[in-house]
């Protein structure tokens, strides 16, 4: 691909000028607006013809006339094929999520089952590149799919589902063991043959081989019966009778053996697209996506772009496991179907079908799909719906001038004062805005304060706020709550007062009330101290009670994880000079951690890359009183 300069902006877009000058080849071009923002992305087959229809006398569309009107420079790239263009076309609309574009807005990968390669295989959940070797089964629509699935096959395949340094520490079996959900290969409870034999059957049933699975375990229920090992055939039997009540809950008879369904619906200037994934004649589970439409986008419109960002990556995925089925069903015929199907083909590295006015089975699919769709909008419209009444309740009680339309609340998380972690948690009128949640690590403070907690926090989040800055005053809050009593708020209002704003946003403490029972919270107001008690039924409170909870999950989370990653955290690793490879050489040399913390000087001094001085140093930090 090659590649042309970005054409100088002037006052006015010379089109005629750059119209001489562009080439007649397929490509992708890039409009940008006065600031130098991507506002459209385009492909074409000849990029000559398709950029001068944009500046024609006569166009019809109000998109186009808006778009055109705010076009100050376009640049483009040149491919070899028109494939190739609707590649680029798709990395650069997620690259730029330009505002004429139709957008998905949902860069998560696809959730994964793995059988792991190794002597004991683990199964578990896995996202992301596919490094790990093992037997991928998939893909799942979302997260909440794969944990229902490990929780089901926990009951029936006793295979190891703990993280492989939980496994190798282990020197006695776990939990799991004593409820019969695992066969505690760690401390070899059970032979390799065993094991392995339980591994074949659970792939064989994420295969959607069940039937098979069955007939193995009748005859080894048999055999078993017949060598009078009773216990092993109960084993058996108890195997088989879960299967067969999970084949009557899961098993869906048809032709459909890998699908995905598409189905549309839309109200107004909105739209839902439903995705019905289907695995093995097995509904695996089915997600909605929400795009950002521009105006006058039509269906067609729709199921290209999303066919195009949900699909095609800018890598394939290896070994045939990549997340585009055999089958895509949609409710009508694309004028792209060819080229889309090609691209598809080579993304996935099978035969892949794009199917129209379909009848019997996939008919009852497209219909659920299409039911599933509506559902999911409808629902989503009576949240925002709900959600803006709760913004102008809480409106009513501040009467701020110009109405409520983001809020911010700070809490603090530790344990005694350990893993201090601040959360930063945003709502606007459609409900929380993920994308603009912070979390801070706290330090340099006394352990414990939580004055000085929120201090840091506020100074993390709003230190760079400048009046002259318009793009961090867009962001800044209408109101931001801090979850404490008078003295968090009292840190949060001397905060404000040092930074020196043009307009500070109203600060608003949120006390508990007595027990901390939820109804019984109070609302003090900066500057005055006045303070604020909302009925239990009123909107208002539920606003905050839904922004105050949500901003202690947050911290919760991020205190917990913290927490975790120390406690795994070697006291080797906190002796400087001592890396990875030479935390590896100890631990390999001498046995383990015990026996390190055991060792005697001399024997430290042996272990290979390890000096005197260093063996020393080790040596006083593991027995300092």
């Amino acid at each position: 691909m090659t590649e042309s300069a970005i054409i100088e902006q002037p006052p006015r877009f010379d089109s005629d000028a750059f119209l001489k000058s562009v080439t007649e080849k397929p490509g992708v071009y890039r409009m940008y607006n006065h600031d130098q923002t991507v506002i459209y992305v385009g492909k074409a087959k000849q990029l000559k013809k398709r950029l001068s229809s944009y500046f024609r006398k006569d166009l019809s569309s109000v998109k186009t006339k808006a778009l055109v009107g705010q076009i100050c420079a376009i640049d483009v790239t040149v491919t070899h094929t028109e494939g190739e263009a609707l590649i680029l076309e798709n990395n650069y609309i997620k690259k730029y999520q330009p505002k004429y574009n139709i957008l998905l807005r949902d860069d998560k990968s696809y959730p994964y089952l793995l059988i792991t390669d190794h002597k004991h295989p683990k199964l578990g959940l896995h996202r992301g590149g596919k490094r790990v070797k093992g037997d991928y089964f998939g893909p799942y629509p979302t997260v909440g799919a794969v944990w229902e699935s490990l929780r089901l096959m926990q009951k029936i395949f006793p295979i190891r589902q703990c993280e492989d340094s939980y496994y190798r520490a282990r020197s006695r079996p776990c939990l799991q063991y004593q409820l019969g959900r695992c066969l505690a290969p760690c401390v070899e409870k059970v032979s390799i043959n065993e094991y392995q034999e339980q591994v074949a059957l659970a792939k064989l049933f994420l295969k959607g081989k069940s039937s098979s699975v069955i007939e193995q375990l009748v005859k080894r229920m048999e055999h078993a019966s017949t060598c009078l090992d009773f216990e092993q055939a109960a084993k058996c039997r108890d195997q088989i009778t879960t299967l067969r009540k999970v084949q009557q809950q899961q098993y869906v008879s048809g032709i459909a053996a890998e699908m995905d369904v598409l189905g549309l619906y839309r109200f107004k200037s909105q739209a839902c697209v439903h995705l019905l994934c289907i695995r093995d004649h097995k509904v695996l589970g089915s997600k909605s996506y929400f795009p950002v439409l521009p105006a006058h986008t039509s269906d067609n419109d729709i199921f290209e772009a999303f066919i195009a960002q949900h699909y095609l990556t800018e890598e394939p995925l290896h070994n045939g496991q990549g997340n585009v089925p055999k089958e895509l069903v949609v409710s009508q015929s694309l004028e792209n179907t060819s080229t889309l199907t090609e691209l598809l083909i080579k993304q996935a590295e099978h035969d892949v079908k794009i199917s129209i006015n379909v009848r019997a089975e996939r008919a009852q699919y497209l219909k659920l799909a299409n039911t599933n769709a509506q559902t999911a909008l409808v629902t989503r419209n009576s949240h925002k719906e709900s959600m803006q009444a709760r913004f102008v309740a809480l409106n009513d009680v501040f009467e701020l001038t110009n109405g409520i339309h983001r809020i911010e609340c700070f809490d603090i998380s530790h344990t005694m004062g350990q893993q201090t972690v601040a959360s930063n948690v945003v709502f606007n009128q459609e409900g929380p805005l993920k994308s603009d949640y912070r979390r801070y690590n706290v330090h340099g403070i006394t352990p414990g304060d939580d004055y000085a907690a929120m201090a840091f926090a506020l100074n993390k989040r709003y230190k760079k706020i400048k009046t002259d800055d318009i793009d961090s005053l867009k962001k800044m809050p209408d109101i931001i709550f801090i979850d404490g009593g008078k003295g968090q708020l009292a840190k949060a209002e001397e905060f404000f007062n040092e930074l020196n704003i043009e307009q500070t946003p109203l600060l608003v403490g949120v006390a508990k009330g007595e027990s901390r029972k939820p109804g019984l919270e109070t609302l003090i107001l900066a500057g005055s101290h006045q303070l604020i008690s909302l009925p239990a039924t009123s909107p208002a409170l539920h606003l905050v009670q839904h922004i105050r909870d949500e901003s202690h999950r947050f911290a919760i989370s991020g205190h917990r994880a913290k927490r975790q990653k120390v406690s795994k955290k070697s006291v080797l690793e906190s002796i400087e000079g001592v890396g990875a490879k030479k935390r590896q050489a100890l631990l390999t040399f001498l046995g383990g951690m015990q026996e390190v913390k055991s060792a005697h000087l001399s024997d430290l001094e042996k272990v290979p890359g390890i000096s005197k001085t260093l063996a020393k140093n080790i040596y006083d930090a593991l027995h300092d009183k």
